[in-house]
Order: structure tokens, then sequence, then C-alpha cells
């Protein structure tokens, strides 16, 4: 891959001597990223980018204070090998990017038909970002009604790899039939998570299906420097944790009750809708919380 060619550091601020590359709170051994949806936002150059910042150094600049960044562009269209392999140069060694997969996949009213889709997305250049790849996001309309056999044959076309290397898929599913145990049952058959949202307008629901956990937070408020609250930020802290350490949190909903601990998880948090303005300020100050500290 080509290397990224010198430039002058941007400068990151710290409020801990900590060494460089993020840490994981010690009762883990599962790693926490956090982050937002995507990187160009206008209201971030006010009050997150440093003045001047030129637009092309924006992922640069963000990778260097989050340590995630789900990506939306995808879902809308196909991009080249050549863009993963630029955000994969541009990005500290231990970033991580989370993908949406195309729409094309998952807005149709057939899902066993949407293989042709799948594997365009799959063979796009996904594999350049090497380990910086995280899961993929197939999110589905909200009017998406779950139908077991169709829904089944759609999780037995995700491909487990690409090029050698492992994919982990996630579902955002957002229509409240999903919300039955024959669901549950189907996603862990294939070892497929479910996105768990704040939102109260799509279906929010803790259960582990997968081997990660991956939150998106949405209830960020304007009013707030930092999106959520204190208290909200710290109970959203103590939940990451419990996921990462194997665990579920207890008081989340759920269809069934939590699970004793199992293996340590990686766990994907992403401050993403809602007041988007603040969800820059969310993520570092989740960050601080769990004592991660980025990759300068």
């Amino acid at each position: 891959m080509t290397r990224q060619p010198n430039r002058p550091a941007i400068s990151v601020q710290s409020d801990t001597d900590a060494p460089p590359g993020p840490r994981v709170d010690s009762r883990t051994d599962a790693r926490i990223h956090v982050g937002v949806g995507g990187w160009t936002y206008e209201p971030w150059r006010s009050n997150f980018f440093p003045a001047g910042l030129p637009h092309s150094r924006e992922l640069e600049y963000a990778s260097r204070q989050l340590t995630a960044i789900e990506v939306n562009g995808t879902y809308y269209g196909t991009l080249k090998p050549v863009s993963f392999r630029k955000w994969h140069d541009e990005t500290p060694d231990d970033f991580v990017f989370s993908l949406k997969a195309s729409r094309y996949a998952t807005n149709r009213r057939v899902l066993a038909e949407a293989g042709e889709s799948i594997t365009r997305f799959v063979e796009s250049g996904i594999s350049e970002l090497g380990r910086k790849l995280g899961p993929i996001v197939w999110q589905f309309m909200p009017g998406k009604v779950f139908e077991a056999p169709d829904f089944e044959a759609f999780l037995a076309l995700l491909p487990r790899q690409i090029d050698g290397q492992a994919l982990r898929h996630v579902v955002d599913v957002r229509h409240e039939s999903f919300m039955t145990p024959e669901y549950l049952a189907l996603a862990r058959r294939y070892a497929v998570a479910t996105v768990f949202t704040d939102a109260d307008k799509f279906p929010s629901f803790a259960d582990l299906t997968g081997d990660v956990v991956y939150a998106r937070l949405m209830l960020s408020e304007p009013g707030l420097s930092t999106g959520y609250a204190d208290a909200a930020l710290d109970a959203w802290a103590e939940r990451a944790r419990v996921w990462a350490a194997g665990g579920a949190p207890d008081d989340l909903p759920s269809l069934e009750e939590p699970k004793k601990a199992s293996a340590p998880r990686d766990v994907f948090i992403y401050f993403i809708n809602g007041a988007k303005e603040r969800a820059p300020a969310a993520a570092m100050a989740f960050l601080t919380r769990l004592g991660l500290t980025p990759t300068p």
C-alpha cells in the first residue's frame, strides 16, 4: 500500500500523560471503540476541527481524537479501492472503520435475491482497509418486516471473509416485528450482531446475538456541550465495560434475561444522529471516562 507523505503534525490536546495508543479498562481484555458517523460535517468546522484545517485533512485529524468512525457514504454508493486505501493510510494503526453496506442489498422486497448486491459491495475494495476494517452494518428500512425464511436466506448470503480477512456482520433492524425469540435464534445461528440504539423511534433491545456489541447512541441534545449529560455518559461507559468483559448490562431493555458473562467482546459505540454537532464532544468525553487515549 502507498504510504502517507510526510506532513506537519496536527496538534492533539490530551488531559493525560499516558503513553500513545488506546488503553482498555483493566477489567476487560476486549477493545472498546468509540466514534461518530462520518467526518465531513460543516458545523464541526467551527466546534471540532481546528480553524483553517484543510478539508482534505479532516479524516486525519478526526482519527486522532477518536478511535473509530462509521462510514455512511458506502450505503449510498460504490467506492473504489483507492478510497479505502487512502483512508487506511491517513489514520493511526489502531483506528477502525465500520462500514454501512450498500442500500441496494437491504432495501428490497425479497432479501434472498440480494446476493449480487452483497458481492458487489464486499468486493468493492473494502479489504484495502486491512485490520482497520471493523464490522459491516446492514441497515434495513423502518418498514422492513421480519420474515424468518427470507431473512435467513439473506444471512446465509453474507460472506465470512474477503481476501483471507475475516468479516464481522451487524444488522440494524428497525421494525418491531424483529423483537422476537425467532429473530434472536436466527441471528445467533449466523453469528450476526444486532445494533442496539437508545432512540425511541426504533426497536431497542440489547440481546446479544454476535461476538461484537454495536451501539448507536442517537439522543444527543444541542443544549449540552457533550450532547449527553454527565450521568448518562457515566452510565454508558459502565455498560461498555460490562459488554467488553463478556457480560450484558441489566438496565437495558431485552427480550431475554441477560446471560452470564462469556468471552470478552469488541464493543463499538457511535454517537450519531440527534444533535450531530455535539457528536465529537460526546465521543471524546466518553473516551475520557473509559481511560482510552487515541493515538496521536
